[in-house]
């Protein structure tokens, strides 16, 4: 008679458990076989065909799909992260696809590169939000990751420039919690000497910082990666940064989520040659300008409520062509191929002196924000 283990098994049990798990894994491994097979021969028609190997709407489409299935037992997050990887996987067997985006490494645009596109594809760090559009717009990339605006700071404004001018549209977005931790070398705060980090992480992370490390100097750096290198370089330095930071330098994350506040996310968009098409839930974007006279604004925007068109965000910019005037950034609900939306844009037009589409897209809602 074998005695019982905790919960009640006995080990025969736990054996049979584990050849059932055993059994399972083997006929995942050849159902992923057999999807990746199904997975190259949609490359080679989509090549025949001159397609794109990423196709946003698609790629939604299955992650929509894959948590729908869901029965409850796995959970939602994990479900979605391991389609993530099983369609970045399918992508670079179709298509070598090369993705620039604002590094360098283990930065948090790197590990929204990531969230977006898996570890399956060629991710790049360039060093401004320009080389970034310049690298997909000259073809060197398909797809670029770029932040475009945080809920506490507001919009990132040399990418609402950028996208004035360029020809790329935006296909994607992508929300990431900024979860700010101390890293460091060692395991005792005691040992912490400096702290360094980019000014924008430091700023998030002053109180605890003046609470738990008052004695601890502070110094900016050019971005959390670099902060990361030097506490793994230096002794006595921490490093305020991401927890993909600790692990590519080997560090210890001695605090986590040491940043202010709680719900602070950064939004960072996919670019690409067009956008995206629909999925019944969807986000366009557009820039313009309105014709100046009083209530122009107000005109113009009622283009969206006359269609029942909710506005998920609207943002000013200088126009860069004359002084003193403006273009407005707008994103809201629909995609240009919903009817709505077409009739909202054609009242739109009658109020501007310039309208542009910038996207369309997926909508994913934001963390702790409508619709989340």
């Amino acid at each position: 008679m074998f005695a019982k283990e905790d919960g009640g098994g006995t080990p025969e049990e736990m054996e049979g458990l584990r050849d059932g798990i055993d059994a399972v894994d083997a006929e995942i491994v050849r159902l992923l076989d057999e999807r990746a097979r199904l997975a190259r021969r949609v490359g080679e028609l989509k090549i025949a065909k001159g397609l794109d190997a990423y196709v946003p709407s698609r790629e939604r489409k299955v992650l929509d799909r894959a948590s729908d299935l869901s029965r409850g037992d796995f959970p939602k997050a994990g479900l979605e992260a391991v389609f993530r990887e099983i369609v970045s996987c399918s992508i670079s067997l179709q298509a070598p696809l090369k993705i620039g985006y604002l590094g360098p490494e283990s930065t948090f645009t790197h590990e929204a590169a990531r969230r977006a596109f898996g570890t399956s594809v060629d991710l790049e760090g360039y060093a401004t939000v320009a080389e970034v559009f310049a690298m997909v717009e000259r073809g060197e990339a398909q797809h670029g990751v770029v932040p475009v605006e945080n809920s506490m700071e507001g919009a990132v404004t040399h990418t609402l420039d950028e996208l004035m001018g360029s020809p790329l549209k935006i296909c994607g977005e992508v929300y990431l919690p900024v979860s700010q931790n101390l890293l460091f070398k060692g395991t005792s705060l005691e040992d912490v000497k400096v702290v360094c980090s980019h000014p924008m992480a430091l700023a998030q992370a002053a109180t605890w910082l003046r609470h738990e490390l008052p004695h601890a100097m502070l110094e900016e750096v050019e971005s959390t990666a670099e902060a990361a290198r030097r506490a793994a370089e230096e002794p006595g330095v921490a490093a305020v940064g991401s927890s993909l930071a600790a692990e590519s330098y080997g560090l210890e994350v001695l605090a986590r989520n040491v940043q202010d506040a709680r719900t602070n996310a950064t939004r960072f968009i996919v670019l690409g040659c067009s956008w995206a098409g629909p999925t019944g839930k969807d986000k366009t974007s557009v820039v313009f300008s309105f014709k100046d006279r009083p209530g122009g604004l107000r005109d113009a925007l009622s283009a969206f409520a006359g269609e029942g068109i909710d506005l998920r965000r609207i943002e000013s910019r200088p126009s860069r062509r004359r002084a003193w005037t403006y273009v407005f950034f707008a994103d809201f609900e629909g995609h240009p191929e919903d009817e709505k939306v077409q009739r909202a844009l054609a009242k739109l037009d009658e109020h501007t002196t310039y309208l542009t589409l910038i996207g369309a897209y997926p909508e994913i809602p934001p963390p702790g924000g409508p619709g989340a």
